[in-house]
């Protein structure tokens, strides 16, 4: 019996695998939607820290308001520990205001923006990332993600003024393998990872062989553990009846 493989082990749920969810402080979302008080009512808020958690790349901001809730968010560039921030649909366009993002001026930047209202965040939350409000329209705004694309949101959906910290992190280079563990420990992914067909025949279908340059592929209609991995796409081109969003 050959060995088991990675993609077998990492399903088994092992040690290796498992989440650090004990290390995790908590969600970086907003507070739950209340469409009545977001839109009459501005809160007031005091940054009271700003933390690091394992696995994220950005800070934490805990944010304290006056009505005695707390709001874990991913804070941008240049929020301060005392700082207050305001909270609410008529929020003061200043750093750190969490307001609807139908309000917010075109080509202002903002992080941490909302697919629907209520949803807590979705776009925009990786350091040192932001979105640019393009326009607004029908109840709808179009907002420029960091991969450069154009995508339409609701306006009524949250979103924070300003871009998450911790920006040009991926621009300090590891160095060493050690450096890259330990931040595989805290995303809880596997490192190192081997290639299939650098291994012996007995620890993978693609390996053996005098040399690693090419490998016997398996058929699309092959069994689990023969058919490993990527093989070919499933489809190419274009889906039928989806149309490209036109780029202002």
């Amino acid at each position: 019996m050959g060995k088991r493989l990675l993609v077998q082990r990492r399903g088994r749920g092992g040690s290796v695998f498992r989440n650090p969810g004990w290390k995790r402080i908590a969600p970086a979302r907003y507070p739950p939607y209340n469409p009545e008080t977001f839109k009459e009512k501005v809160l007031v808020g005091v940054v009271k820290d700003i933390v690091h958690e394992p696995g994220r790349g950005a800070p934490l901001a805990i944010v304290r308001f006056e009505d005695g809730t707390t709001m874990y968010m991913v804070p941008p560039e240049g929020l301060a520990v005392g700082q207050k921030i305001y909270y609410g649909a008529k929020a003061p366009i200043v750093l750190g205001s969490v307001t609807a993002i139908g309000n917010v001026p075109e080509g202002t930047i903002v992080s941490n923006i909302e697919l629907r209202p209520g949803d807590g965040g979705k776009l925009a939350r990786s350091s040192g990332a932001y979105a640019l409000v393009l326009a607004h329209s029908n109840g709808k705004t179009l907002i420029q993600l960091p991969s450069k694309k154009v995508k339409e949101v609701d306006s009524e959906a949250r979103a924070t003024i300003g871009m998450v910290a911790g920006g040009g992190r991926t621009e300090k280079p590891l160095l060493k393998a050690g450096k890259n563990w330990h931040k595989s420990r805290a995303k809880s992914y596997k490192y190192p990872t081997v290639r299939g067909k650098a291994m012996s025949a007995y620890a993978h279908p693609a390996g053996g062989g005098s040399h690693q340059k090419g490998l016997t592929p398996a058929p699309r209609n092959a069994p689990p553990g023969r058919k490993v991995g990527h093989i070919a796409p499933r489809r190419t081109g274009r889906k039928k009846g989806t149309s490209r969003t036109p780029t202002q």
